[in-house]
């Protein structure tokens, strides 16, 4: 009977076994995890499960039982040695190996350590797993002091969920605004404004020396120049590094940081596929390869990687996908642009209710964003999709409807 093995035990890793079996995949399935935990979803991570409204079990993907009943051979706790492609086997802990068929390797980040003196101290922490949330989660408390490097998604949504349950909070970041790489500075500004309407700390331009510790334990963080800011517990949100030593050493081909694969997410090894953080694919809307850090990828890739699997030829077409939820402000984005792309404004941003677009120099729609207004993101998707000139003086007009805003 054949044996598919999948190697990553998060979102990504549950959803191929499921799309195996509802794909009517009769042979067997093996799911390695290198946590001790069932698969689960990681945004409630930094919001929800910060903020308390949400245990585990509410974002564990499936319980024990589906995986039982769906003959689904599970190790959480077990992380895959070694990939001899040529053999078609991986390597065990314990030395054993076991073949296979096809493998989908789902094998995520883990968080970017920086190289700070006192980076290893007690009271540090990063937030990429259940168990980091876990002990985030008690380090923040009413009043208490927290330091925050970095002003990204991970960052901002902690110091959102941190000012929510009354913590102190600073946050440090080297660039002149928040989330410049990703929304450019005058959006990025408007998430500058909101955190320090909520009494957040926020400092740019500023670029951190040190974890300042006193006797063993961190209790601040220094900046370049001399300031100081003191704090109960820091957190080190520098962003994350895909695990893709495993398919590098299996000789797989590597690129930008990730597994080159087809836009069906097979890789340089016709019986190896790659899907989620790890998966550098090719994208047909788009035209160019895309990896991205998204959990909508690792929703979705899986689906389209297990029909190539079994004999088909599917390609993933989803535009790149992700959300936030601060305070008062709840986004939606699709696309892919950078902080370079000329962004248009609709709407009012002092009120929270707009949609941003950025475009590109043929006007182009490369990414649009949706902030507390749920019912534009298909027609963002389809503009993009088209790949039309668009008029940027109709993109800014709320009483233009998007189908009607291609240039004349």
């Amino acid at each position: 009977m054949p044996t598919i093995v999948i190697v990553g035990g998060g979102l990504a890793g549950a959803k191929a076994a499921e799309a195996l079996r509802e794909k009517d995949f009769d042979g067997d399935i093996v799911l390695f995890g290198s946590e001790e935990h069932l698969p689960y979803e990681r945004p409630p991570l930094s919001k929800e499960f910060l903020a308390g409204s949400q245990k585990l079990d509410d974002f564990t993907v499936h319980d024990g039982n589906w995986y039982r009943d769906n003959r689904i051979d599970v190790h959480p706790g077990t992380m895959i040695e070694e990939i001899d492609a040529a053999a078609h086997t991986v390597t065990l802990p314990d030395g054993s190996t076991l073949a296979y068929e096809k493998l989908l390797l789902a094998t995520g980040s883990r968080s970017r350590h920086l190289d700070l003196p006192g980076a290893d101290a007690d009271g540090v922490h990063y937030l990429r797993s259940y168990d980091d949330a876990v002990a985030l989660s008690e380090a923040i408390d009413e009043n208490m002091r927290v330091a925050i490097v970095g002003g990204g998604w991970i960052g901002l949504e902690v110091a959102a969920s941190a000012r929510n349950r009354g913590a102190q909070v600073a946050v440090a970041e080297t660039a002149p605004q928040p989330l410049i790489g990703a929304l450019g500075a005058e959006v990025g500004a408007i998430f500058a404004d909101l955190h320090r309407k909520h009494g957040v700390d926020l400092r740019t331009d500023v670029a951190v020396a040190e974890i300042l510790v006193e006797d063993g334990r961190a209790v601040g963080i220094g900046l370049k120049g001399g300031d100081t800011i003191d704090a109960d517990a820091v957190l080190v949100a520098a962003g994350a590094v895909p695990n893709i030593e495993l398919a590098e050493s299996a000789g797989l081909d590597i690129g930008d940081g990730g597994v080159l694969v087809s836009a069906g997410l097979r890789s340089s090894d016709p019986d190896i596929f790659a899907v989620g953080d790890i998966a550098n694919a090719e994208h047909p809307v788009l035209g160019r390869r895309v990896r991205t850090e998204h959990w909508a990828n690792a929703l979705n890739q899986p689906a389209v990687a297990v029909a190539n699997m079994l004999g088909g030829s599917a390609e993933y077409t989803n535009l790149p996908y992700f959300f936030t939820d601060q305070y008062n402000l709840g986004m939606e984005y699709s696309g892919l642009a950078s902080g370079e792309h000329r962004v248009v404004l609709r709407g009012s941003p002092d009120s929270l209710e707009f949609l941003a677009f950025w475009l590109d120099d043929e006007d182009h729609l490369r990414a649009g964003m949706q902030v507390n207004i749920w019912d534009q993101l298909d027609g963002i998707k389809e503009l993009i999709s088209a790949g039309a000139a668009l008029d940027p003086a109709k993109l800014a007009d709320a009483d233009v409807a998007l189908s009607d805003v291609t240039a004349d």
